[in-house]
């Protein structure tokens, strides 16, 4: 959704949540596109009309370009005329008609059996990773908001907003998305293997995603852990090694992407000063949370040897943070994280055009310049080809 539709929707969430008939606009939304029917199943499962207009009005956001005008179609269809006035405004944007659907011959088609052959020429062979499959490929989110009380880890406020953010988002992206809430480290281990198990021989790449407190580890070649409900410590070296070539051989050559919210440490940057168009806001900074446990490795923390012993090689593998390693990551009560929560608006923005790691550009230059404290995303990058998502 483009950053001013987003703007739009924030300063009248009031009125909309007040006043919004939601049960008239399930077809229309439907019929148009802007949700699948298991997304609007979803949506009526909130509760309240209330509830469940707050929950379309998130939802809203992760849908593309299109979302916002076809919403105030459907307004305007529904008899929701004076809502619609209210939100477009006297002089905020004009009528505003969806734009027709044209294919870009630049880029990856949105249907299997439109894909073309090498020499149509719609992607580089040489230079991107193919994505013919559908779906394109399996997505486990791990999303741990509530740990056992003896680990003294907090509640995750907000983080079930990332969650459904990219949940539907990688929906959208046409992932076979698999959520898992509140695991401990067992099971976390398990949910990778069996992911891992799978044949992925019909699918194009394989996505994880951790939300979770997090904290630093030794490791060899990719940095941080996280934890399980029970504070049990999972190293990312040993998430991705279930994935590697000898351990997933239906995943040899393949993308392989892991999205981790969590710490990196304890440390809080403030930062040098620049010039900057987005200045803090000291009211918005006391909902702010950070994922940081101040716990380091012990002298005889390990880990476990098979960790890096089980990497033969680390091709074809991306792995995103939400922090520095070392670093806080911040997470914002109501909003949920400034890392995900940036990564939804970029992939929604931008998917349709750019690669994966000029997204992941994107994404770190506009997390970095938020709030005083700064929290600065990177990567750890071993593709071999350029990776497109399919939009």
């Amino acid at each position: 959704m483009d950053e001013l539709h987003r703007q739009i929707l924030t300063r009248n969430r009031v009125r909309l949540v007040t006043s919004l008939q939601v049960a008239d606009l399930w077809d229309p939304l439907l019929e148009k596109g802007v949700f699948t029917g298991d997304m609007i199943e979803e949506i009526r499962s909130a509760g309240t009309r209330r509830d469940q207009a707050r929950q379309l009005l998130i939802d809203l956001e992760t849908r593309g370009s299109q979302a916002f005008p076809l919403f105030i179609q459907c307004l305007k269809e529904t008899g929701q005329h004076e809502l619609a006035r209210h939100i477009l405004g006297k002089n905020e944007l004009p009528e505003i008609a969806p734009a027709p659907f044209v294919p870009n011959p630049d880029y990856i088609p949105q249907y299997p059996n439109d894909i073309p052959s090498k020499k149509e020429n719609i992607w580089d062979i040489e230079q991107d990773y193919p994505m013919k499959f559908e779906p394109c490929g399996f997505c486990l989110i791990v999303n741990n908001m509530e740990f056992d009380e003896g680990t003294e880890l907090s509640y995750r406020k907000g983080s079930d907003i990332d969650r459904r953010k990219l949940e539907n988002r990688f929906r959208s992206f046409h992932f076979e998305v698999l959520v898992k809430n509140n695991l401990k480290g067992s099971e976390i281990y398990q949910e990778l293997q069996d992911l891992a198990a799978k044949d992925h021989s019909k699918r194009d790449c394989c996505l994880v995603v951790i939300l979770s407190h997090g904290c630093e580890t030794r490791h060899r070649k990719f940095p941080g852990g996280v934890f399980g409900t029970d504070g049990i410590r999972i190293p990312v070296e040993k998430i991705v090694s279930y994935f590697d070539g000898t351990s997933c051989p239906t995943l040899r050559g393949k993308p392989k992407l892991f999205f981790i919210q969590a710490c990196g440490g304890d440390q809080k940057d403030r930062g040098f000063e620049v010039d900057s168009g987005s200045p803090s806001s000291p009211s918005a900074e006391q909902s702010l949370q950070c994922d940081a446990t101040a716990i380091r490795p012990e002298a005889g923390d390990m880990d476990e040897t098979d960790a890096v012993a089980s990497l033969p090689t680390f091709s074809d593998i991306l792995v995103s943070y939400s922090t520095f390693p070392g670093f806080v990551s911040w997470r914002d009560k109501v909003m949920g994280t400034w890392y995900v929560e940036t990564l939804d608006e970029i992939l929604g923005s931008h998917a349709g055009t750019l690669d994966l790691q000029n997204l992941l550009l994107r994404v770190a230059n506009k997390v970095s310049s938020k709030g005083t404290y700064k929290q600065s995303p990177g990567y750890f990058n071993f593709l071999r080809k350029r990776f497109f998502f399919r939009t």
